[in-house]
């Protein structure tokens, strides 16, 4: 018995080398990837505090069981103005960033992905002409749609990282 759990954990590893495990989610037409381990949970929008002075992508903090947590418009973060739902329709990553937990306002979550790591390609110039390509890790093609895969160790300065830390304190 011990050792038949034992093989199959040993194939289940075997077939999980290699992959990755992303939360799939939508930012107006385009279609993006924040890898697994990074997502703390993810939560319907919840009502928003406005904060002065803050970045413009900035909407604001909300309180999570207790903790505040700063919340980011990624749509404006990204540049991605073209705004085709309403802001309670959206969805609110809250990402575990380096110890940092911070909230992402995206459109819609799609699905838990498993990718091949080997089909993650560097972005071409074409998909980084309209984003700061320092945000972007890779893209790899699933289906025929193409996923764009986020680095939010880079999305936010540290500049912006201190003012986010601030925030949460006052």
């Amino acid at each position: 018995m011990q050792e038949n759990i034992a093989t199959e954990r040993a194939q289940e590893f075997e077939e999980n080398e290699g992959l990755m495990q992303l939360v799939g989610f939508i930012i107006g037409k385009e279609y993006f990837g924040v890898d697994i381990l990074m997502v703390q949970e993810i939560i319907r929008a919840a009502p928003i505090t406005a904060v002065p002075n803050s970045p413009e992508f900035v909407e604001g903090v909300i309180n999570l069981r207790g903790s505040i947590i700063p919340v980011i418009e990624l749509r404006k973060r990204l540049n991605l103005f073209k705004q085709d739902s309403k802001p309670e329709d959206s969805w609110i990553l809250i990402l575990n960033i380096e110890g940092r937990v911070t909230g992402f306002i995206v459109d819609s979550v799609t699905e838990v992905l498993k990718i091949d790591e080997t089909t993650i390609e560097p972005p071409p110039d074409i998909v980084v002409a309209g984003l700061e390509s320092q945000y972007i890790r890779g893209v790899c093609k699933i289906d025929e749609m193409l996923l764009i895969l986020l680095d939010f160790d880079r999305i936010l300065l540290v500049g912006e990282i201190k003012k986010l830390k601030e925030m949460a304190a006052s």
